[in-house]
């Protein structure tokens, strides 16, 4: 399969986070939790030779399955997407009124045996239990192999003997033996429940039953890691061990702290152990959290003392979310790996060479709201504070279309531009209700608009400012601040930066972005 989108370069010129880095090596010389404060959950790790990597849940997003790499387990960076599409279907493609949100592709596995790479997902959006393998992680080519039935939140497995296999459920949790190459679960093979209500061990009053499999073996047992949820109580991780892969296992709690949980553990060259895993931090998202960790009685010992430490005795600078998030300036013909669409797009109407310097976005299709644009381009949103902004040139527009930048979720907000009677104007929408109001609006008389979104995270304020300027220095705040919230079933992803256009009237008008700037100050 082929990747359409160059590697991302770090800490470019000029941009932002070469300062920043300067006072974190003044001030930080062991790294923090969370180590990247960004949506990045339901992580799974892997260590070749002295190089770590890592995928995580994206869900409806394309490209997919991000592939991050690091060298000391807490600076990581950009390398790869396990795939282009997930699927071709009016879901993903935000059709008659389908979407994906919320679904997509969730908890993934990755995996090394035999010089060949391996991630594992599911999607009940395609229907199908996924599985990609490479032999360069970094570069593809990628492989996709598809069965059917849906394996949920899987865990892929290849014992000693030879045989493949995949750990998934939820409640119960269960194995089904893969055929040798992949293609589907063994007719013959082992199929059956490992480990029945997992989460019990945690509580028999439970709100979330165990899901979220990790699997390893450690000196000859078998550990499966899962998270559950007792009624009252946070997020748990619970692992269960035993000496055959199909047991019996036994149980017990292995971290109660703040709802860290779900990830993986993973040693390092040097014969440290640590675990891997995220937060629920409110509109943010879910952010990865490193713990240091210890066998004791053939059982993994989580964090010091039961707690996840805020600081790591990790003699290294924590440059934070710097190697998944970028500017850009769209001056190439691919886009770094930083991007993500919301849902497939359409590559017939975006271009970063028809005006060279610029990213189109040209309306192909009729649109209700930004929620169901296509060719929305994203990246993440980070804390504690993040400002995102962007010059948007208005020439190419036409009756009815709207262009602009969101910070998209659920309940998103929006500064941008509409045509309307062939007028332009600047205006604010806020679906902080769930249904889009326009707040304000303000004529516009020139084709160029510099558009900026705040973010604030700090102590879970969760709020987003909205800002434009007629010169690209002097900022006005436009509208009200919207009070971001993290959308549990619908969006089930931290807030997202984008840029959309959409036409209400008429197909083939367009919008020019200049570029895309990201900050880790905003305007108070």
């Amino acid at each position: 399969m082929k990747t359409r989108y160059s590697v991302l370069i770090i800490l470019i010129a000029g941009f932002f986070w070469s300062s920043c880095s300067g006072k974190q090596q003044e001030q930080q010389q062991t790294a923090q939790n969370p180590v990247i404060h960004a949506d990045v959950p339901d992580i799974s790790i892997i260590r070749v030779d002295d190089t770590y990597y890592m995928s995580s849940t994206t869900m409806h997003m394309s490209p997919g399955v991000p592939i991050m790499k690091s060298k000391d387990l807490v600076n990581w960076e950009m390398v790869n997407y396990a795939y282009d599409t997930l699927a071709n279907n009016e879901a993903l493609r935000l059709e008659n009124g389908k979407s994906a949100y919320g679904k997509g592709s969730w908890a993934s596995s990755l995996r090394f045996q035999n010089d060949t790479f391996y991630v594992s997902t599911f999607s009940a959006t395609s229907g199908k239990t996924h599985i990609y393998k490479t032999r360069d992680i970094e570069n593809g080519p990628w492989e996709a192999i598809t069965f059917e039935p849906v394996l949920h939140d899987n865990s892929l497995f290849f014992d000693d003997d030879g045989k493949i296999y995949l750990i998934y459920g939820g409640g119960n949790i269960r194995i089904a033996e893969l055929k040798e190459d992949l293609s589907g679960v063994k007719p013959d093979g082992i199929n059956q429940v490992i480990v029945p209500d997992a989460g019990k061990v945690a509580s028999e009053n439970l709100m979330l039953h165990a899901e979220g499999s990790q699997i390893i073996k450690h000196n000859g047992k078998y550990y499966i890691f899962n998270i559950t949820w007792p009624q009252g109580g946070m997020r748990t991780v619970v692992v269960h061990r035993a000496d055959q892969i199909t047991g019996p296992y036994e149980g017990k709690v292995a971290l109660q702290d703040r709802g860290i949980a779900q990830g993986s553990i993973i040693d390092t060259p040097e014969g440290d152990w640590y675990a891997y895993m995220f937060r629920d931090y409110g509109s943010v998202g879910r952010m990865p959290y490193i713990m240091p960790m210890k066998w004791e009685n053939e059982w993994p010992v989580l964090g010091i003392d039961g707690k996840v430490p805020d600081t790591l005795d990790i003699a290294v600078q924590n440059i934070g979310v710097s190697g998944i998030v970028t500017s850009d300036d769209f001056d190439g013909n691919k886009l770094p790996l930083a991007w993500q669409w919301n849902h497939n797009p359409d590559d017939r109407y975006w271009s970063l060479t028809e005006r060279e310097g610029y990213l189109r976005l040209t309306n192909g299709r009729i649109d209700d709201n930004v929620e169901q644009t296509r060719n929305t381009l994203t990246q993440r949103t980070f804390g504690p504070v993040s400002s995102a902004s962007t010059l948007l040139e208005a020439q190419g527009m036409k009756d009815g279309d709207v262009a602009g930048l969101v910070a998209l979720q659920k309940r998103y907000g929006f500064v941008g531009v509409e045509m309307e009677n062939n007028s332009k104007s600047i205006f604010m929408v806020s679906a902080e209700t769930e249904k889009p109001v326009e707040l304000e609006t303000i004529p516009l008389e020139q084709d160029q608009i510099w558009l900026k979104i705040d973010c604030d995270y700090r102590n879970r304020t969760d709020k987003a400012w909205f800002y434009y300027s007629l010169n690209g220095n002097d900022w006005e705040k436009i509208g009200e601040p919207l009070q971001m919230a993290y959308s549990l079933p619908q969006h089930f992803m931290g807030y997202r930066f984008g840029l959309f256009s959409f036409a209400t009237k008429e197909t083939g008008g367009y919008v020019d972005f200049d570029y895309f700037k990201i900050s880790d100050e905003i305007t108070e």
